[in-house]
């Protein structure tokens, strides 16, 4: 597994992350697989193609992050700031997005088999993936 130097720090795959100031870090590409991100701050953070299986991403804030083509498998994103997020063609299997707020996010090709959105909030706003039922998944829409 492979380290990535983000400010002058390094993290590594499995980091103790809880409620880390990462704002605008580029973390493209990063393996940041099982990482403890639990309350985290990566408002606007690059983590596009990165790998975060896995990860406690748990009350994080992601407003405005790109997480295009991330690897999210089974991350734990329950209760996270979504907002503005781009997570287009993001691969979303079987992660927890229960009541994550997900208002003005991109999710056009994301894969969503077997994500848990129970409660998430959207808006009018959200792009879904071709074909996906967001009321039918639990999600709630705001006015």
């Amino acid at each position: 597994m492979v380290a990535v130097k983000v400010n002058g720090y390094t993290i590594k795959p499995r980091a103790n992350l809880k409620r880390a100031n990462l704002i605008g870090a580029k973390l493209r590409g990063a393996n940041l697989r099982r990482a403890a991100l639990r309350g985290a701050d990566l408002y606007g953070a690059d983590l596009e193609g990165a790998n975060l299986r896995r990860a406690a991403l748990r009350g994080a804030d992601l407003e405005g992050a790109n997480l295009e083509g991330a690897d999210l498998y089974g991350a734990n994103l329950e209760g996270a700031n979504l907002r503005r997020a781009h997570l287009a063609r993001a691969f979303l299997c079987r992660a927890d997005l229960t009541e994550a707020d997900l208002a003005r996010a991109d999710l056009e090709g994301a894969d969503l088999t077997e994500a848990n959105l129970e409660g998430a909030k959207a808006d009018e706003t959200t792009v879904w993936p071709e074909g996906f039922d967001p009321k039918a998944a639990g999600v709630i829409f705001e006015d």
